[in-house]
């Protein structure tokens, strides 16, 4: 929900996650026609198209769309070159000094990963809290911005999420029953040395385990996209993005670009109102 602490919080939201959810599929096969809703705000309108890839999020947007729920909610964060974010049900009555961002409907809607979409400029995701499965707050989301990325920059983030995923091989290894039932025998005995000699088996383990793994890389197509059009490449598959602005991008940079507190909310609301269009 808080994009700060989407921000400054990178590898924590990796780390606990697990090695398994970097891996998860959406079962569904997008084989049916998309459907479009409109965004207006007074900077203007924006046509978002929702991914049949993710189902249950496109579903439950659709579901909260149609009951009108987004009318008269705020852009309640922007953060330049990075995103704007929306669908916090406490923005409908906040005042001035109201403490937003944090606004929740009591449910959550499950991680849903699809290879190859991705946080482009213009991609509708969900915000979601620290909670180590990814699942989503089922109301509020964001709009990337982002900016551009070198290759160079691009080869950085690839090495970081590969380390990330050696680390979370290694934490899956120290976590397991049988491993944790030797540690606490050997601490049983006293025997210092060969508990030492124990877990520095982890990383030949872990080694051994990664090699076995495909490497995180951006293919083609993805560093073509974030190299001229941008976006959030250290984003992508810690968030679940189920939509895309296909026109008007040029109203989220009028948005982001607006006056804000140190909470990153907009000095003068920037409320919205949505509903389902036709292609």
């Amino acid at each position: 929900m808080s994009m700060n602490c989407m921000k400054t919080n990178k590898i924590n939201y990796f780390v606990t996650a697990g090695l398994i959810l970097l891996l998860t599929l959406s079962a569904n096969t997008p084989n049916e026609k998309n459907i479009y809703v409109e965004i207006s705000t007074r900077f203007g309108k924006m046509k978002v198209m929702l991914y049949n890839e993710t189902p249950q999020h496109r579903d439950n947007f659709i579901k909260l769309v149609k009951e009108g729920f987004y009318d008269s909610l705020m852009f309640h964060r922007i953060i330049p070159d990075y995103t704007i974010s929306g669908g916090d049900p406490k923005t409908r009555f906040a005042t001035e000094d109201s403490v937003v961002g944090d606004g929740d409907l009591g449910y959550r809607i499950p991680f849903e990963y699809y290879p190859g979409i991705i946080h482009k400029r213009g991609a509708l995701a969900a915000a979601r809290d620290q909670n180590p499965t990814f699942a989503s707050n089922p109301s509020q989301f964001y709009i990337v911005w982002g900016k551009t990325y070198t290759i160079k920059e691009l080869k950085k983030i690839e090495n970081f999420r590969n380390q990330i995923i050696k680390s979370n091989i290694l934490y899956t290894i120290s976590q397991a029953d049988t491993t944790k039932a030797r540690i606490n025998d050997y601490n049983l005995r006293g025997d210092k040395e060969g508990l030492k000699k124990y877990v520095s088996s982890f990383q030949s383990v872990a080694d051994t385990i990664y090699a076995r793994t495909t490497p995180f890389t951006f293919n083609s197509e993805q560093i073509v996209t974030y190299t001229t059009l941008g976006g959030l490449p250290q984003l992508d598959s810690g968030y679940t993005v189920f939509g895309e602005v296909v026109s008007g991008l040029h109203i989220i940079d009028s948005i982001i670009r607006q006056p804000r507190t140190k909470s990153d909310r907009p000095v003068k609301d920037i409320r919205m109102k949505i509903r389902i269009i036709k292609n």
